[in-house]
């Protein structure tokens, strides 16, 4: 028995017991939110010019508030969750990025709070496994080195229809002790972090900044050591990417550009939550890392000649294969501003990754472009495109970043028309739902992740709201000639409404709060700043 102190709360622990950097130990019940009873009380898109996409975020929500779930007895889960709506299990992947849908309903619905149930289940050596049985709340068994060996794949380093377990080569650096809990598998694509900063956004709450804290950096510190390659990169597997072509090359320990560049953003975000809640000094060294860490992967796997980024082999060989893993430098601020513009020149061309429903996870022009999707050999995917359109964000390339999110909305939007539902990927080259390789439509009533385009897509970049709670701030990019804007509309505590009517050459603006918020509204290249208090408050923007 060990007896330790975090955020000065005693806890007496086993070595091995889950959860131990994470203060919630226990489910308290209370009943599922259901839709007939919360809809009156959720955000309600006015757009006039395309109905559609109205009906599309109302079916998205009907269909996500059918797969919250409770806790199952004894599976030691801590909140309610959104069901991915994929197998039997929840993934980290794919919970972080539900959780920046369900930001815009806070705190009606179960969101930010479902990752309590991966922090709740950390291993004492910062491990989280990337899939965890909702029934048992156990690591899914394919995950867990029970082997009790060195770092090492379960599947390999091909795909999914040839597994074959491979051990990790570690190059130019010591064999880490005590060896892992988890296979390589089990870690990839480390976005907790991202995911909490993109609730903030929206929240504005410290307090669970300062409780999901160490739990984030014990899960970093635990990348670090087991994932750091000896070149300063980081390695990974497949990567959730099951069949792309580009995961032979990271074979036995090659360095991959998405989870290294993901442990920039990691670093980044660690330093946006230290100076969130006050902690200068500890916010320096991660951003230390995350410059030191940047520098490396544009020194190594920027290819001059290409214009992109690329994986390295083991022997630090380029992978000559364009995927869209390649524009993970943006999200992170990894990519120079020079090099940041060649990657939109990329997503610009439509003989790579500017197709008609874009972006492809891989290029056109590689061996294997499957034009009706192939699942990870070119289908559309909305968490590959979320980390795009935000990483374009971040390099002010603002319209380029609307432009993509609405054809993506726009794409999923017909295919329900179509179909009646939402899937699990989309077809790059024509408006349909994704195929696999074998032909076989991928899965359907994917909700989960399909809700990020119909509900976040449409809110942020169709409507045009976007909050900054730390500020108390609310940006609208008003672009719509008709009438348009949102009822219910939650951010940092408020709700507020807000209708723009086109008024002879300008709009009407009218706005209903319960609090006092900024309210910026950019249209037709100008900014229009508005106090907005509590009541009603009208008047008119040209």
């Amino acid at each position: 028995m060990q007896i330790i102190f975090l955020n000065n709360i005693l806890f007496s622990q086993n070595k091995e017991e889950q959860g131990m950097f994470f203060t919630r130990k226990e489910y308290i019940h209370h009943p599922l939110p259901q839709f007939d009873k919360t809809k009156s009380l959720l955000p309600s898109p006015i757009y006039d010019e395309n109905p559609l996409w109205v009906e599309t975020y109302w079916k998205a929500w009907e269909m996500a508030f059918k797969n919250f779930q409770e806790p199952a007895s004894g599976s030691g889960f801590v909140s309610q969750f959104l069901d991915p709506a994929f197998n039997e299990n929840i993934f980290l992947w794919d919970g972080a990025f539900m959780t920046m849908f369900l930001n815009t309903a806070h705190p009606l619905v179960p969101g930010i709070s479902s990752l309590d149930n991966f922090y709740v289940k950390q291993h004492a050596t910062g491990e989280i496994c990337r899939e965890i049985n909702r029934t048992t709340g156990k690591d899914v068994d394919l995950w867990q080195n029970t082997e009790k060996q060195p770092l090492f794949s379960r599947i390999g380093f091909d795909t999914w229809d040839e597994r074959q377990t491979t051990k990790v080569i570690y190059r130019g650096r010591k064999v880490p002790e005590p060896n892992p809990e988890l296979t390589l598998d089990a870690l990839n694509h480390p976005i907790l972090a991202w995911a909490e900063m993109e609730s903030y956004k929206w929240t504005g709450d410290k307090e669970r900044l300062k409780m999901v804290r160490l739990p984030l950096i014990k899960y970093y510190e635990a990348l670090k050591k087991y994932l750091l390659q000896g070149n300063g990169l980081y390695m990974t597997d497949w990567a959730s990417m099951d069949n792309s072509p580009r995961n032979i090359c990271l074979n036995k320990g090659g360095t991959a550009i998405d989870i290294s560049s993901e442990m920039v953003l990691f670093a980044r975000n660690l330093a946006e939550i230290d100076d969130a809640i006050g902690l200068v000094t500890d916010s320096k060294i991660y951003k230390i890392e995350a410059d030191s860490l940047a520098s490396i992967i544009n020194s190594k796997m920027w290819d001059e000649k290409k214009k992109f980024y690329f994986d390295l082999t083991i022997d630090e060989l380029k992978c000559p294969i364009k995927t869209i893993a390649g524009f993970w430098p943006l999200i992170s601020k990894t990519a120079t501003p020079e090099k940041a513009e060649m990657l939109v020149d990329q997503l610009k061309n439509p003989q790579t990754f500017g197709r008609l429903h874009p972006v492809p996870t891989i290029a056109a022009d590689e061996k294997g472009f499957s034009p009706k999707g192939g699942y990870w050999s070119g289908a559309v995917w909305t968490m590959t495109n979320t980390m795009i359109i935000k990483g374009l964000e971040e390099y002010h390339f603002d319209e380029l970043a609307r432009d993509i999110a609405l054809k993506h909305l726009n794409a999923i939007a017909l295919v329900y028309k179509e179909t009646g539902t939402f899937w699990e990927n989309y077809a790059p080259d024509s408006i349909k739902e994704g195929r696999h390789p074998n032909g076989v439509p991928v899965i359907k009533d994917i909700v989960g992740w399909g809700a990020l385009a119909p509900v976040l897509y449409f809110i942020e970049y169709g409507i045009g709201l976007k909050p900054d709670a730390p500020k108390n701030e609310l940006v609208w990019n008003l672009k719509s000639n008709r009438r348009c804007g949102m009822e219910n509309f939650r951010f940092n505590g408020h709700v507020t409404s807000l209708i723009a009517s086109p008024d002879n050459n300008g709009f009407r603006i009218k706005v209903h709060s319960d609090g006092f918020y900024t309210l910026m509204i950019k249209h037709n290249g100008r900014l229009n700043k508005k106090e907005i208090r509590k009541g009603e408050t009208s008047f008119t923007i040209n």
